[in-house]
């Protein structure tokens, strides 16, 4: 997989696909394989560019402070190095994060914003539930481990366990197959999710928004749709009505062709 070099980074990346450029923002902990569900039909007719961001996958793993903001920096930094003037750019939790501030900050590169299960500024309920999987990472010392166990039961609805056991342990295998951060990368990364804030700058958002929840997330619940779809001018809400925090996995079928209508509908 190739490697540039920016904002005094490696960033690893994927490329796959034909058509207007997409790029596709990572949430907690994951590397760019994590869309790959998605990139299986997004490539059918957009180039798909699949990033790791700062502090996961193989890119690199700098110590300082992490924030969604130097996240997005990053991205827009990745996009100049790649040759990318404009792109659709999706993201799912941090991945979404990061994307309120890339589109905002570096309004010419982001042609239209997908952000899935995101929030404009963690709030009390947030910061409970993110320093819980910090406290299981330091205690368990294995970031894969703390995800599957820890996170997991935040992305998916008890009727999936319930209903799909097998699809749940190959999606561990799968997080297990992957690159993992060590632990204090893990920090730093949460480290951004405990501050992001950018109600101020959501006005900014010039570019065409889907705004996207699963209805039982707990996590990033729909308490954050107001806040988000009445800063962003041009801005959609959808609501997928059987999923929690990870429509991507739990209902790939219908977010792939609900985020796939919104992408093709703003592409020329």
């Amino acid at each position: 997989m190739p490697l540039v070099h920016a904002n005094n980074i490696d960033i690893n990346y994927e490329v796959q696909g034909e058509g207007e450029p997409l790029v596709l923002i990572p949430y907690l902990a994951a590397d760019q394989a994590c869309y790959a569900f998605q990139v299986a039909d997004y490539a059918k007719r957009f180039t798909c560019y699949t990033v790791d961001l700062r502090g996961a996958g193989l890119s690199g793993k700098p110590e300082g402070v992490y924030t969604t903001e130097l996240f997005a920096d990053d991205v827009a930094a990745f996009m100049r190095s790649a040759g990318i003037t404009s792109a659709h750019v999706s993201g799912l939790s941090l991945g979404a994060a990061t994307g309120m501030w890339l589109a905002a900050k570096y309004p010419s590169l982001v042609k239209s914003l997908s952000l899935h299960s995101g929030w404009d500024a963690t709030d009390p309920y947030l910061r409970v539930v993110v320093e819980t999987w910090r406290t299981m990472a330091k205690g368990l010392g294995s970031v894969a481990d703390m995800i599957i166990q820890g996170i997991f039961p935040w992305c998916f609805t008890p009727e999936l366990y319930e209903a799909k056991p097998e699809y749940i342990d190959s999606l561990a295998d799968f997080v297990r197959s992957r690159p993992m951060p060590p632990v204090d990368a893990f920090l730093r990364q949460s480290d951004a999710v405990l501050a992001h804030d950018a109600t101020e700058v959501l006005g900014r958002i010039q570019a065409p928004t889907q705004i996207t929840f699963g209805r039982f997330d707990a996590a990033v619940s729909t308490r954050f749709a107001a806040p988000l779809t009445e800063a962003i001018k041009d801005s959609e809400l959808l609501v997928f009505e059987d999923c929690a925090h990870a429509p991507i996995y739990e209902n790939v079928e219908e977010f792939n062709a609900q985020t796939l209508a919104f992408l093709t509908r703003h592409a020329a």
